[in-house]
């Protein structure tokens, strides 16, 4: 009983901390609107740097990233030393089961929030900070395949898809090929294709104006351009 009523708490504590509107606090405290009434529309920090600048959408950016972590490293440690989930956890870490099961709350938190109608942003920044309490080094490897497609294409959404479709690819690739040493990467694993899936599905409509070539570019943010080749054949 004691470990279903302290999983609960880490669902509930978990979900409050990531439903924080950080983006529409800050539109509605410092600028006097809704953050959701310009732009994309969207609540997160992409529509937060290009309404209110950069300065105050790295703002939101490090306040969503903070939600996942703190989700993780004090809600997941602080109340999942009472989790059990059987003893198995020579294969599938109690602890790490706990921490990600606080990061996913944060993250539905986000997505959907409690305090904007359920209806928040994509999650990319909350399960970054979610990650990199249970992951630092992949994390490392996603920001960094993330940075790679935002320099050459420019595009915020594609370096998103991307760093999360790189998470789960950097730990598949350490643990099996490498044979490095991963805490509960069995349950890791599977739980990061998860995400993974789930993210790139909130950026679905993103997805569709690539292809059609409609979708928002930071063209400052391109700074590395591929020239076309003009030549004639």
């Amino acid at each position: 009983m004691e470990s279903i009523i302290s999983l609960i708490l880490v669902i509930v504590f978990s979900y409050l901390i990531g439903s924080f509107p950080s983006a529409i606090f800050i539109s509605k405290r410092f600028f006097g609107f809704d953050i959701r009434e310009k732009g994309s529309g969207n609540m997160g920090s992409t529509n937060a740097f290009r309404i209110l600048g950069w300065k105050w959408g790295l703002t939101v950016q490090v306040l969503d990233i903070l939600k996942g972590f703190l989700a993780v490293v004090i809600v997941g440690n602080l109340l999942g030393q009472w989790v059990s989930f059987g003893g198995y956890n020579t294969y599938f870490e109690d602890i790490t089961i706990v921490k990600l099961i606080a990061g996913i709350a944060a993250v539905s938190g986000h997505i959907w929030t409690i305090f904007a109608g359920f209806k928040g942003g994509k999650g990319i920044n909350t399960a970054a900070g979610m990650l990199i309490g249970v992951a630092p080094v992949d994390v490392g490897v996603a920001i960094g395949i993330f940075i790679l497609a935002l320099v050459f294409s420019g595009y915020v959404s594609l370096g998103s898809i991307s760093g999360a479709i790189a998470f789960p690819s950097s730990l598949l690739v350490r643990y099996e090929l490498l044979g490095a040493e991963i805490p509960g990467y069995h349950i890791l694993i599977y739980f990061a294709i998860l995400l993974a899936v789930l993210l790139v599905f909130t950026h679905r409509q993103n997805i569709v104006r690539l292809i059609k070539g409609t979708e928002n570019k930071f063209a400052k943010l391109q700074l590395i351009k591929c020239r076309k080749n003009t030549n004639d054949i």
